[in-house]
């Protein structure tokens, strides 16, 4: 395993950081759950716009250790609620999500005005991204 190279931090940035589709699995009790997200990368870190009192974040506040896939590539990450959006501690990667997910953001979808729409931020552990027939396996925390 190695550490987010140069290289591999060009690939996630240019294949995430933007607004991507991903499938999020977390465990409770040994059963698995997954379900579709749409995620924003930046730094070793998924964000995700979610509300916090769904089953997804139920599941996480029980075990926070999940699993994330998405073009060619998997990894595992440790999720963490960083509470209402628009807190003043979340207004930087807040403005970042509203730009990333501009196409759906103001559509009505999330009501934003309520404090239990929060911001879902899974640090990334490990995992196997692959491009151009290049398999690479990192190690995020070593960065």
């Amino acid at each position: 395993m190695e550490k987010l190279t140069e290289t591999t931090c060009a690939l996630m940035k240019e294949r995430f950081g933007k607004d991507s589709l991903l499938s999020l699995a977390t465990c409770v009790d040994g059963i698995p759950y997954v379900r579709t997200v749409n995620g924003y990368y930046e730094e070793g870190m998924f964000y995700i716009i979610t509300y916090g009192l769904s089953n997804k974040m139920e599941q996480i506040r029980k075990n926070p250790v999940v699993a994330i896939a998405g073009e060619w590539f998997t990894a595992h990450g440790i999720g963490e609620n960083l509470g209402y959006i628009y807190d003043e501690r979340n207004s930087q990667i807040a403005k970042k999500l509203e730009g990333a997910f501009s196409a759906w953001f103001h559509n009505g979808h999330n009501d934003y005005s309520d404090h239990n729409t929060c911001i879902l931020r899974i640090r990334l552990t490990d995992g196997i991204l692959f491009s151009h027939g290049n398999k690479y396996d990192i190690d995020f925390q070593s960065n």
